[in-house]
């Protein structure tokens, strides 16, 4: 039985208002985007070149977007869709084993054979590997209980991270296969987990797997993407029509800071674009974690963005529970907790843009 407050949370106006969908498939009302994809029919020629196969994957995004539509309006049900021999999900598991071959699944673009088992800036390989998976209670409230899969590897390199084991292989991991895989999150599913939710380090090289688990999955458990969000513009595309709802962490008010904490370039740019990007495709919550001396050139400039961006198509959770971990004793302003008064401002601020919030 649910948990009261995790009940609620569906009912909560602000969710209700900036997720509509979402919530319609944890409530098995919709079906979960990477379903409907599974059920795109694609005409498939073996020596269609890499531009052919993006030229054919958008076409079918259109498709895409139809047929939801009609599925949502009632009109069509899973039912009358059949598994065709290749579909729209296939046609992404092909265009992301070939970005593989020299990646850029993520803005790294370290061009690499990772289906050769060569290594990048996240160090993950071929091989699906993950630290744990679960049910976790510990999620905002209208996303748990989730079904939470921590995939090892990350590409960034943050000083503060409290998940550093995963992220920075103090941990070796344990690899999984897709069939296994699909089997817990159909398990956790039937057990009560709204969502089946993608996380690390960081998820985004591991798309590869992950998208053959899909593949074989048979519940209607909603996606949650829960990403650094510095994917490459191709990774976003073939997240389109898999993700149902982004759970971004917009760290960083300009790259700068980025560099320095998290040693990745052109953050902001980035992250700026791939929020523009989700919030067309999909739902979104953005989280942001206040960091100790950086409300006046992070907390406040991303607050400015989304207010001028995005602020009516996103939930922004403004979380206040920083403490210093891994590295960051090494750096004077953030080696402490933020202060009462510092949290406060973010949330004036955040309050005086209108921004939908939570804390």
């Amino acid at each position: 039985m649910l948990d009261k407050n995790f009940e609620n949370a569906l009912k909560n106006h602000l969710v209700k208002k900036i997720l509509p969908r979402y919530i319609k498939v944890v409530r098995n009302k919709n079906c979960a985007n990477f379903q409907i994809a599974k059920r795109i029919v694609v005409d498939f020629e073996n020596n269609m070149n890499d531009k052919q196969l993006w030229q054919l994957h958008d076409k079918l995004m259109e498709k895409f977007y139809e047929i939801r539509f009609f599925m949502d309006s009632g009109m069509l049900s899973m039912k009358d869709l059949e598994l065709p021999r290749f579909s729209l999900l296939d046609l992404k598991i092909l265009l992301a084993e070939e970005m593989m071959k020299s990646c850029e699944l993520c803005e790294r673009k370290c061009e690499i054979n990772r289906l050769e088992g060569e290594k990048g800036e996240c160090k993950v390989g071929k091989n699906c590997l993950i630290s744990s998976e679960f049910m976790h209670g510990g999620e905002e409230a209208y996303v748990s209980p989730s079904h939470t899969i921590f995939f090892m590897g990350c590409n960034f390199h943050c000083q503060f991270c409290q998940n550093y084991t995963i992220s920075q292989w103090y941990e070796s991991g344990y690899p999984v296969q897709s069939e296994w895989l699909a089997g817990r999150i159909d398990k956790m599913r039937e057990e009560g987990c709204r969502n089946m939710n993608f996380v690390g380090g960081e998820p985004t090289p591991s798309m590869l797997p992950i998208l053959k688990t899909l593949k074989l999955c048979k519940s209607n458990a909603p996606v949650v993407w829960n990403s650094n969000f510095y994917m490459s513009e191709k990774t976003m595309k073939i997240l389109d029509g898999i993700v149902d709802m982004h759970l971004s962490d917009f760290k960083y008010g300009n790259s700068e800071c980025a560099s320095h904490f998290s040693k990745v370039p052109n953050y902001f740019e980035i992250c700026s674009r791939n929020h523009l990007l989700a919030t067309r495709q999909t739902e979104i919550t953005v989280r942001h974690l206040v960091l100790p001396d950086h409300v006046e050139c992070c907390s406040k400039p991303i607050l400015d963005w989304i207010a001028k961006n995005i602020r009516r198509n996103c939930i922004v959770n403004l979380m206040d529970q920083y403490a210093p971990q891994y590295r960051a004793d090494q750096y004077t302003d953030i080696n402490r907790k933020i202060s009462e008064d510092e949290f406060n401002a973010v949330v004036k601020y955040a309050k005086k843009l209108k921004i939908n919030y939570m804390v």
